[in-house]
């Protein structure tokens, strides 16, 4: 051949539109960092999973995140909040793994410097983690290692028809890529030994397979080991604390619960049940991951502003007095007529008695909460002590605690939003001043005081439903816990409101079922509902969004009737 038949063939050879080597440098990227974080999740299945780096990336992630950005996380989606946080962050490392990989095939260190840029990330994340150990880096440390030694692999096997296209092209890619030593022979399109990049077969002389057939089987093993290890290393802790938590006997409380009524509900379809299962229980916390901590390794240590701090242990709390009671809570995130709120029969050491053994100063005002993960609220220490029952819960429907909902102790206080009351994983309470500590949400500009706000709801019939004319019964529930609901009203359009009648309730610390008979006419009509509560407080009407200190407003819902 020619020289000018290959000077013809090597100027005539299409020009990709996008290097060879950034495809395989992308894929080279998401692979080491899958594998990383795969590992990572199976050594914090000894180490603790909070020290996982994807787990303790995302708690920094949550608590750095803007107020306005979780409020509208939590309306958008709703109780899959961290799901659709963490499906964020693994987007973001996407991104950051496939330029860390395409920095790789270029000059190996830039992209080894990348890893361990993402290494130190995640060791920072983790060693500053409230709970932290010693051992909570290794996580991040050994898959880290595990990717930097992935792409060296991935970099040594990069097909040659890579290296050399991006040469032609004019990359710079310095002394470590892998270009063909002089007076080797490369193959150019067109001719009879074919590069294994633009689909042709090309064999060494081993008779090993394409370097990118070994380059794909190992980036891809590496992600399916990652698809695998991920959800299996977050398995193996959790198992272990699900076989403890299947294995508490919990005592039987020395106050039981009151029987129910026999008139609880209102007996109308598509009301929400007076007792809300366990798997149906509203769920919004600060937690990316569910936090898994066991029994024999929980301690409640009761201290700051008191005579005789106080420290014990799981099996300590469960030979004190239990009391059980059936207590709606309600998250100040609900919106006017939302579902996050929820009624459960709770079983728990009063907190009233704790406080009283060690003797709060008298200026100790609050009482800080702390979760196993570093989450914070503020209770008003009088809140505590006035005569509601205010529990230490480690049962929740006649079984202890689930996982999700606080496992192994929970804090449950009745007449106060969830955010400065119902602290989950609990494992700290300080006597403390408002003046002197703002706890988490606080210093996110929501009020440090929160009595729940009285609240109606329709529940039936269901907003936009098409009615047949005549009789249709409304109804739904209504809430204002401490207080108790004295009355619920209904209107349709502009109408006089009507009284709605009222199932009974055991305490004025639950929600209230209520049902209206109306007479539906065709057309259009606005359904609303108000409720009033026993000290006479009537549900304003003032719409308001749901910071800095709950929702106002009233459930309106429109219908057809033919």
């Amino acid at each position: 051949m020619s020289g000018i038949d290959i000077k013809t063939q090597m100027t005539d050879r299409p020009t990709p539109g996008r290097p060879p080597k950034q495809w395989y440098g992308e894929l080279a990227g998401v692979a080491a960092t899958a594998l990383a974080l795969g590992l990572g999740e199976l050594v914090a299945a000894a180490t603790g999973g909070p020290s996982a780096p994807l787990v303790a990336v995302g708690g920094v992630a949550v608590d750095a995140t803007p107020t306005p950005v979780k409020e509208f996380a939590v309306a958008v989606f709703y109780t899959y909040d961290k799901l659709a946080l963490q499906a964020g962050i693994v987007l973001v490392l996407a991104v950051f793994a496939a330029f860390i990989g395409v920095l790789a095939m270029r000059r190996l260190w830039y992209g080894l410097a990348g890893v361990a840029v993402f290494g130190m990330i995640g060791v920072l994340a983790s060693a500053t983690r409230p709970s932290a150990t010693w051992a909570y880096p290794l996580p991040t440390v050994a898959g880290a290692l595990a990717a930097a030694g992935l792409l060296v692999l991935l970099r040594r096997t990069l097909p040659r028809r890579a290296a050399v296209s991006a040469q032609d092209l004019g990359d710079d890619t310095g002394p470590d890529t892998d270009v063909a030593a002089p007076g080797t022979h490369t193959p150019l399109q067109g001719a009879s030994s074919r590069s294994s990049d633009t689909g042709i077969s090309e064999v060494d002389g081993a008779g090993r397979p394409p370097g990118r057939r070994r380059f794909l089987a190992l980036a891809v093993g590496a992600i399916g080991a990652a698809a695998v290890a991920v959800p299996g290393g977050r398995r193996l802790w959790a198992q272990r604390v699900a076989a403890a938590r299947a294995a508490v006997v919990l005592p039987s409380p020395s106050s039981p619960a009151a029987p129910l009524p026999a008139k609880v509900s209102v007996g109308v379809p598509g009301v929400e049940p007076f007792v809300t299962s366990t798997s149906n229980f509203y769920r919004i916390d600060t937690a990316l991951t569910v936090p898994q901590m066991e029994p024999n390794d929980w301690r409640l240590r009761i201290h700051g502003r008191v005579k005789r701090p106080l420290t014990l242990t799981y099996e300590q709390l469960l030979t004190r007095p239990l009391v059980e009671r059936y207590i709606t809570l309600a998250c100040v995130s609900n919106e006017v007529g939302g579902e996050l709120v929820g009624n459960a029969r709770w079983l728990g050491v009063p907190i009233k008695d704790l406080l009283d053994e060690v003797e709060p100063d008298d200026r100790a005002d609050q009482v800080v909460s702390r979760s196993v993960d570093g989450y914070t609220a503020g209770t008003p220490t009088a809140a505590l002590r006035d005569g509601r029952d205010a529990l230490l819960a480690v049962g929740m429907n006649g079984e202890p605690l689930p996982v999700e909902h606080g496992f192994p102790v929970r804090m449950v206080v009745p007449g106060l939003y969830g955010y400065v009351s119902a602290t989950k994983w609990l494992t700290e309470l300080e006597l403390s001043r408002f003046s002197d500590f703002s706890a988490y949400w606080v210093r996110r500009d929501y009020a440090a005081l929160a009595p729940v706000k009285t609240q109606s709801r329709i529940d039936t019939p269901a907003a936009g439903k098409r009615l047949k004319q005549g009789l249709v019964m409304v109804a739904g529930v209504a809430w204002a816990q401490h207080r108790g609901v004295s009355a619920v009203e209904v209107r349709v359009d502009d109408g006089p409101w009507q009284q709605a009648q009222l199932a009974a309730v055991p305490s004025a610390d639950t929600w209230r079922q209520w049902s209206w008979p109306w007479q539906a006419t065709p057309g259009e009509h606005r359904l609303q509902v108000r409720a009033t509560d026993n000290t006479g407080q009537v549900q304003t009407g003032q719409v308001h969004k749901p910071s800095p200190d709950g929702a106002t407003g009233r459930h309106t819902i429109k219908v057809t009737v033919a």
